[in-house]
């Protein structure tokens, strides 16, 4: 276990003091703050913060106390952490911790710019969407990145139990067809929110 003192991460101070707040709620026990990247995926990253005890740390731990308490990271999560922000988000819907990471911007968090996302959209508009739409469906390019083409499916194709076949048989086809740089396409839909689909999947 290594302790430095300059964290990875940075805490915004309504952030710092809501930890401290907690902290000091159960001054029995000298509690840390561990940070972990529950899933690196960009298309859904999550990040686990939670107060441990100090028998809780493990052998290969970086310890850092420059906020005014330990904050605990296995070396993954402080390699892709570094250099992301912390918020405390307090609302009516719901209050916690928000982690502002530029290592993981998830899928959409970027404008659609390039050469290749038009190509991308132009490929969409004139070859793809004509087709869909006779079933009452739509795509929609939500990403491109590293060549790969992200797409969200909406009104019939939206919870279709053929989804995965018009996607890998129809779609990826006509993309890298039409766009040969096209690597693979990713469907980030929401399926399970859809109704009312063109298909329905045999039981």
């Amino acid at each position: 276990m290594s302790n430095t003192t300059k964290a990875p991460v940075e805490f915004t101070d309504l952030a710092r003091k809501t930890v401290l707040s907690f902290l000091e709620s159960d001054s029995d026990t000298r509690l840390a703050v561990r940070i972990h990247v529950a899933s690196p995926s960009p298309l859904d990253p999550r990040y686990d913060i939670t107060l441990i005890e100090q028998h809780e740390k493990c052998e290969e731990d970086l310890v850092f106390d420059d906020h005014g308490f330990e904050v605990v990271m296995d070396p993954e999560s402080a390699k892709i952490l570094d250099g992301a922000r912390i918020d405390w988000i307090e609302t009516v819907m719901e209050s916690g911790f928000k982690v502002e990471n530029p290592n993981l911007d998830p899928i959409g968090s970027k404008p659609l710019e390039g050469p290749l996302a038009e190509r991308v959209q132009q490929a969409i508009d004139q070859y793809v969407n004509p087709g869909v739409a006779q079933h009452g469906g739509r795509v929609t390019l939500v990403e491109v990145r590293d060549n790969i083409v992200y797409l969200q499916m909406g009104g019939g194709c939206q919870g279709c139990g053929m989804a995965s076949v018009t996607l890998s048989q129809g779609i990826e086809r006509i993309l890298k067809e039409q766009v040969p740089e096209v690597a693979g396409i990713q469907d980030v839909t929401n399926h399970s929110a859809g109704d009312d689909p063109y298909f329905t999947s045999e039981k």
